[in-house]
């Protein structure tokens, strides 16, 4: 079932600390959501400081946010619901990694869209929080604190470490001297070297609409998401593929159109080291009855297994 929408934010905090907190977090690398998840997330805080909370209901965030029609139907698409989790998870992380000392927490209650905004009495002060990328904050000095246990230990537990570094040292020459030698067998390569890089560029979203914008970034992280369970894969960022690397680098690139009902999909993917193509396929797909997530899904998994069957990633075993 969709999830209960509702518009109720306990906004105490000033509408511009609440947009700067916004910004901060867009702009934290610790941040990981696409960028239709950032869309999403403007949409809902801008809309809640309207006043527009109660408004922010399935329908109206897909049509604003992922381009759908009048005909969005929050069952049978669960586009918003999902991406609402996705964003959900990547704020719990944030805040979870660094961003526990800024002045507004910022999160959306299950069971609706509208976010919540809350503030922490016991943070940094607003000039520490403000800063764009997680850094560690340099402590202010304050009254000298009681002298500890630990503190005691330190002057001796440091060179007592020392010396017994000092006499492991020692030993493990006479070790070597006493144990039999042992050869050890010719290592192979190294797992990284032997493994094929392949980087995912972005797809081009042909057409100009909305959707089939939605759907290249989507089938690009499905992609990513795949490829990376394969162990004899590494999978590189984007605009990567021009360091010196070693082992075998492709190139994963592709474009969509999305004309009324049909997408079309066109993948090839690209030694990295001459340019030349060595696997193309071109995708029709009737979007009526399926939702867009399924779509990504069935034809991400189609094209890693034919890349696979294609034997052309050189060291690249069986691809799940």
């Amino acid at each position: 079932m969709a999830p209960e929408e509702r518009g109720d934010s306990q906004a105490g905090q000033d509408p511009e600390s609440i947009r700067a907190q916004l910004d901060r977090i867009l702009a934290s690398p610790e941040f990981l959501a696409p960028e239709r998840g950032r869309r999403f997330l403007q949409y809902i805080v801008e809309e809640t400081l309207e006043g527009h909370g109660e408004q922010l209901k399935a329908f109206a965030i897909a049509q604003a946010v992922f381009g759908r029609d009048d005909s969005f139907d929050a069952q049978n698409d669960p586009v918003v619901r999902i991406e609402a989790g996705r964003i959900r998870r990547a704020l719990e992380r944030y805040y979870l990694v660094c961003g526990s000392s800024d002045p507004i927490q910022i999160t959306i209650p299950k069971g609706g869209y509208a976010p919540h905004f809350s503030s922490d009495e016991d943070s940094s002060n607003p000039g520490e929080a403000a800063m764009p990328n997680c850094e560690s904050k340099r402590r202010r000095p304050g009254p000298e604190r009681p002298l500890r246990y630990r503190d005691l230990l330190m002057p001796i537990g440091i060179p007592a470490l020392l010396g017994a570094i000092a006499v492991l040292a020692l030993i493990r020459p006479i070790e070597t001297y006493l144990s039999p030698q042992i050869t050890p067998t010719a290592p192979a390569a190294s797992t990284l070297t032997s493994k094929t890089r392949i980087v995912v560029e972005p797809f081009a979203a042909l057409g100009g609409t909305a959707r089939g914008a939605d759907f290249a970034k989507g089938l690009v992280d499905q992609l990513i998401a795949k490829l990376m369970t394969v162990d004899s894969l590494v999978v590189l960022a984007p605009g990567r593929s021009g360091m010196e690397v070693t082992g075998s680098l492709f190139n994963l690139q592709g474009s969509t159109l999305v004309e009324g009902p049909v997408l079309h999909l066109h993948v090839r993917l690209v030694n990295g080291a001459d340019g030349a193509v060595v696997w193309a396929n071109q995708y029709d797909r009737e979007l009526g009855d399926q939702t867009i997530l399924d779509v990504e899904d069935e034809i991400a998994v189609q094209i890693i297994r034919e890349i696979s069957s294609s034997r052309k990633l050189s060291g690249a075993g069986p691809i799940p």
